[in-house]
């Protein structure tokens, strides 16, 4: 390893965990076999086929509402010689963004924000693949205008993308929340424009790719918001060229309706009276042409709002490509928690459901979008709880729908995470109201980066979490954590769990032997109110399945849980069921929410703190681990304590507050039944806004603090009675919200700080003690690497964490794990030359 003053360090992305945000439109499905959402501020891209995200895309200040793809997978075949794809997103200040993305390289750029921008929250892009390299988007919002430009798209080695403003059109005070573009069959030049929304009706314009688009008709059918609309491609048949547009509703209907050139002599005619003369609709012309829409089916089936709908992409009919045909599928997403295949019958023509699937139980809440991916092979959800489900057609000769793995993670603010007690997992809290647990997992795809995944789900709340302390010391896995309640909790790793983590990590770990047989505890179930989770005893669990909700009220029954051991990585319903912990303890003492937990390195203490706006409020409980008493209060500050850490040694315990100043506590541990005391060693003003972070050196008495001023100081227990100020680093750029220490070379006093910005980004500095005063003296910091844009948080970083390692003195190769109010879980694999 370099010496200190030539320390270089190389950060790599190994893992991100993100959910997606719970809007309709936010979610699509590119031609390069690539998926788009958005979480929270941020543009997340995930493959499919690896079941991981990618990256994600910094630039809107404000949440991603809906992105589209171009080409997206409904032009796939259209888009085979592309190197070069782009993306489009919306945000809830209007703000639209273009991204470009090279498949050759695999990277990423931001090419431009739309110019035309809206006044409010965009709802829907769409796009039209005109060909290859040009294209017709348009983009609806709540500010009552529907905005048309075209985009010119190019090869890499033709320079950058082009974008032209064509139209922008008023739509009326009732906002379009639904837009589908498309080509107008046997009138090349010629497009019709449908949009929908809170008036109940669909709205078709027409004009040409240069043109103006000019209102044609208007289609009534639907009792309620439609919520989705796309247009099939052309479809060609004996008689006549037409297009299908279907859309859905929140009246629980997808209707079909059917657009096909007309004479318009035809309109005059009244010799003969059928039935189509009634469900014939308006006639419009656009250009030398003319269009008569009909109103082709109508399909109930859904018990809910059906949110999307959307046309099974083209499919190629030669071996060169050149042909295609549209397929008469259509697939259907809704709030009833299922999605739906539907295809006409061959003799009737009667549109019917062929593939149903979703989770009918009671832990998903319904699904907010469907989408085909480019070979139709698989359809992928995305729900309510920020979750992605993915089925794969998997038959042979008939079809068969397979759940497949899909990424996952919080769709909330990620406010706290910790290692676990042999490095092998982390733990992360949301407000959310979730608990998570991501691992490394056995790659089947041979990559040279291990595979991380969720893998368990031990708490899912009533309250949004705030903090959580994972147990050190002997024993089963614990974790404890504070919620917007004045309750702590505890909580113990059931035998199901501890077996899938011995499957999980026995190949990445050498700590894989913490399998305990006596464990008697296979899961938990969650109550009624979703606060305390029982146990599922091993015993009880083989007795058979037997009614335990006979005594209870049948509007709080639940079914069931059924903890089992997975062999690969869970998907989002058993996830959100089958993963629980049992609840041990609850730890009672505090006057207002927690806000602060840590536990000692020991496994013997564990600290809490609270929301406070006095000093009485603002103490800090001590509790023992094991018989969870409480030890004693700690008194020092007036406003809330944000964050507390116990010294490497455990004989200190620092914290940090609103209130701008820091406390060191002496613990110390006395006689054989090792009683505690503790006594307030200093209290100090340390900066001049609130003090958000503080981490300690691993290798002696020293500690960082980090404010919301942009400043990071260091500093020093001095005789166990003083803190001195050593130094204090350049001002960063944004207010420091998480720092963590982590110890390279105990000889020289050698340490590298993480700092994470309210701004999203993280830098890593070398803190090392001069070589020839023998590591003594003021230390001397230096910027090692400052994370690229594209690897960090797009909002605030609220907490980091190193992965301890028993040979962290020899190894040049280390973990970060980070955390941020962007619903992201990261973890950075460094190297340090």
């Amino acid at each position: 390893m370099a010496s200190e003053t030539e320390l270089k360090a190389e950060a790599n992305r190994l893992f991100i965990g993100a959910g997606c945000n719970r809007v309709v439109n936010n979610v699509s499905w590119g031609a390069c076999d690539l998926v788009s959402f958005g979480a929270q501020n941020a543009v997340a891209i995930f493959s499919p086929k690896t079941a991981q995200i990618l990256t994600t895309l910094p630039g809107h200040k404000a949440s991603v509402n809906c992105t589209h793809w171009l080409p997206s997978a409904k032009f796939a075949f259209k888009a085979k010689s592309l190197d070069i794809h782009y993306l489009l997103s919306g945000d809830a200040d209007g703000v639209i963004i273009m991204w470009e993305y090279n498949l050759v390289e695999s990277k990423w750029r931001y090419v431009l924000q739309v110019s035309e921008a809206h006044k409010k929250g965009v709802t829907c892009i769409t796009a039209f693949m005109v060909s290859g390299k040009r294209a017709i988007a348009a983009s609806t919002s709540s500010d009552g205008k529907v905005n048309l430009w075209e985009v010119v798209i190019l090869s890499s080695n033709e320079g950058p993308c082009k974008l032209s403003s064509l139209q922008s059109l008023p739509v009326g005070s009732k906002p379009m929340v639904a837009l589908s573009l498309a080509e107008l069959p046997g009138t090349p030049g010629h497009f019709v424009l449908a949009m929908a929304g809170l008036d109940n009706k669909i709205h078709l314009y027409c004009g040409e790719r240069s043109g103006k688009f000019v209102h044609a008709c208007d289609l009534k059918g639907h009792t309620d918001w439609i919520r989705s609309l796309d247009f099939s491609l052309p479809l060609n048949t004996i008689e006549e060229t037409s297009l299908l547009l279907v859309s859905s509703s929140q009246d629980k209907g997808i209707r079909i309706w059917k657009v096909a050139a007309s004479n318009p002599l035809d309109s005059d005619r009244r010799d003969e009276i059928s039935l189509a003369t009634y469900i014939k609709g308006p006639v419009f012309e656009a250009g030398s042409s003319y269009f008569q829409m009909s109103m082709e089916s109508l399909i109930i089936g859904h018990e809910d709002w059906v949110y999307s709908v959307e046309w099974q992409p083209p499919m190629t009919s030669s071996v060169e490509g050149n042909e295609y045909y549209q397929p008469q599928s259509i697939l259907s997403a809704s709030m009833d928690k299922t999605m739906m295949v539907w295809q006409p019958e061959k003799t009737t023509g009667i549109w019917i459901n062929v593939v149903t699937v979703g989770e009918l139980g009671h832990c998903a809440l319904g699904f907010y979008g469907g989408h085909w991916s480019p070979k139709a092979d698989s359809i992928l959800a995305h729900g309510y709880g920020g979750s992605f489900h993915l089925w794969k057609n998997v038959g042979v000769d008939s079809e068969h729908w397979k759940p497949q793995i899909v990424p996952s993670g919080h769709f909330a603010s990620v406010s706290d995470i910790i290692w676990a007690r042999c490095q092998e997992y982390i733990l992360s809290v949301s407000h959310d109201q979730t608990t998570r647990i991501f691992s490394p997992w056995p790659n089947h795809l041979d990559s040279e980066d291990e595979a991380w995944h969720e893998i368990a789900r031990p708490q899912v709340h009533g309250h949004d979490i705030y903090c959580a302390a994972v147990i050190r010391g002997k024993g089963n896995h614990r974790f404890v954590s504070g919620a917007e309640e004045k309750v702590a909790r505890v909580f113990e790793a059931p035998l199901s769990f501890l077996k899938t983590l011995n499957h999980a990590t026995s190949q990445y770990s050498s700590f894989s032997n913490d399998l305990q047989v006596d464990v008697q505890i296979l899961g938990a179930n969650m109550s009624a109110l979703g606060l305390s989770q029982k146990p599922i005893y091993v015993n009880a669990a083989s007795e058979g399945t037997k009614d335990n909700n006979e005594n209870f009220d049948t509007l709080e029954t639940i079914p069931d849980a059924v903890p089992v051991v997975f062999t690969e990585p869970p998907i989002e319903e058993q996830l959100a069921w089958n993963t629980l912990w049992p609840e041990s303890h609850k730890l009672y003492g505090h006057g207002n929410e927690l806000f602060s937990l840590c536990c000692d390195h020991e496994g013997k203490l564990v600290a809490s703190s609270c929301k406070a706006q006095s000093a009485s409020v603002a103490e800090i409980w001590l509790w023992q681990v094991g018989s969870w008493k409480s030890l004693g209060c700690l008194h020092s500050h007036t406003l809330t304590v944000t964050q507390m850490e116990f010294s490497h040694d455990d004989s200190f315990l620092l914290s940090v507050s609103r209130d701008r100043h820091f406390s060191v506590f002496a613990i110390n541990q006395t006689g054989a039944d090792n009683n505690i005391t503790h006594k307030l060693v200093i209290r100090q003003e340390g900066h001049k806004r609130i003090i958000w972070a503080c981490s300690w050196n691993p290798f002696c008495h020293e500690f960082a603090t980090g404010s919301r001023d942009k400043m990071v100081k260091i500093w020093s227990v001095e005789n166990r009675s003083s803190v001195k100020l050593l130094i204090t680093l350049p001002v960063f750029g944004s207010s420091v919200t998480a720092l963590s220490w982590v110890g390279l070379n105990r000889q020289q006093n050698l340490g590298v700080l993480a700092v994470g910005m309210e701004s999203g980004l993280i830098e890593l500095w070398s803190i090392s003690h001069r070589s020839e005063d023998g590591g003594k003296g003021l230390p001397v910091a230096a910027l090692i690497t400052r994370f690229d844009s594209f690897m960090c948080h797009v909002s605030s970083v609220n907490r980091l964490a190193w992965r301890e390692s028993e040979k962290i003195e020899d190894s040049t190769t280390m973990h970060l794990a980070s955390c941020g109010a962007d619903h992201c879980v990261r973890i950075f694999k460094i190297n340090i030359e």
